[in-house]
């Protein structure tokens, strides 16, 4: 494939030669709305000066240098998240946002202490999904006192410290796990329940939503003790087996966190493909596999792309204005997906 030259941005952007090379070069003024055409026009084709035309677009905006710290990097789920950040932050308009992705090499408090600390002292604010520990409250409220707003992902920590949760409302999400099984499940009897680690506040969350529902709407289901597997697929893997095995009237399972490509493995291969009401989070490669074969029921999703929209915003303006007179919470709607939309 050929590289795309001046002449093809000018047609994809409807502008002239000329007008291109005035955006390049920076020789002369060009409007505004012209200049983010034609740098919108040249992310579109993959114009090789991309950047460049970036710089010229938006070098009288104010720059900000964010950091983002992230699980499991070998997870889809998570390498998506990446990819919507960077996105994100190319989409702003009203600044130039300097993105720094990181992830944790594991869910320790001191090894998310350390990351945190290292990425404050090049960045402005700082979005992570972590756990609740004590050790990273404390350093969310060094950070504060520093003036670096620290927001938490999709789990909720340091909460009345950190500057704002960006996320689900992760009780709904249970609620609607459970409804999901309840109402699907051909016959009442036995559900599993996986979570991550109890420090992970939204897995908590969702078993008590989860737990809640069943509780007040469908008693005649008996949820069994809560399995850890450290959002671990193999661990998931084995575990789902096991449970497979030891429990023949088992109608449900919910995977609270990750790790839920080990359930989806195992359902498929002990041949409880459509026998069992499985629920999951996320939708990744796995996921929609499952979907398609019958072998998940539902998979809760977090629209990714959404919530990196509302981060940046919402990050620029606490650097902007300051730190917030309450802590806020901001919730997303959560996409819900079956094999008839996928």
């Amino acid at each position: 494939m050929r590289r795309p030259t001046i002449a093809d941005l000018a047609r994809v952007s409807g502008v002239s030669a000329a007008t291109v090379d005035r955006v390049l070069n920076g020789r002369h003024k060009v409007r505004e709305e012209t200049a983010r055409r034609v740098y919108d026009a040249a992310q579109s084709i993959g114009y090789h000066a991309v950047g460049l035309i970036r710089q010229r677009v938006f070098e009288d905006l104010p720059q900000y240098k964010l950091a983002f710290l992230l699980q499991k990097p070998m997870q889809a789920f998570y390498q998506s998240f990446a990819k919507e950040i960077e996105a994100a932050a190319r989409s702003v308009t009203t600044a130039r946002i300097q993105p720094q992705i990181e992830f944790a090499p594991a869910s320790t408090p001191a090894a998310i202490s350390e990351k945190l600390k290292a990425l404050a002292v090049r960045n402005q604010a700082v979005a992570l999904v972590g756990p609740d520990y004590p050790a990273v409250t404390t350093v969310v409220e060094e950070l504060k006192e520093k003036g670096i707003p620290v927001f938490s992902l999709l789990s909720d920590f340091a909460a009345g410290v950190r500057e704002g949760y960006v996320g689900l409302n992760n009780r709904k999400v249970g609620r609607t796990a459970a409804w999901t099984i309840a109402k699907t499940a051909p016959r009442p009897g036995k559900i599993a329940l996986f979570v991550g680690s109890h420090r992970f506040h939204g897995h908590e969350l969702r078993e008590i939503g989860f737990r809640s529902y069943l509780r007040e709407n469908a008693p005649e289901f008996e949820v069994l003790d809560t399995l850890i597997n450290l959002d671990a697929e193999e661990i998931t893997h084995e575990a789902t087996i096991n449970i497979l095995h030891k429990h023949p009237d088992l109608i449900g399972l919910y995977v609270c966190g990750g790790g839920m490509e080990g359930a989806i493995s195992a359902v498929r291969e002990e041949g409880f493909g459509g026998k069992i009401v499985l629920v999951v989070n996320e939708l990744t490669p796995e996921s929609k596999a499952g979907l398609a074969d019958n072998t998940v029921t539902m998979a809760l999703g977090t629209p990714l792309p959404a919530l990196c929209k509302e981060l940046m915003t919402l990050m620029t303006s606490a650097i902007e204005n300051g730190e917030a007179a309450v802590p806020g919470q901001f919730f997303l709607p959560f996409d819900i997906h079956i094999a008839e939309n996928i």
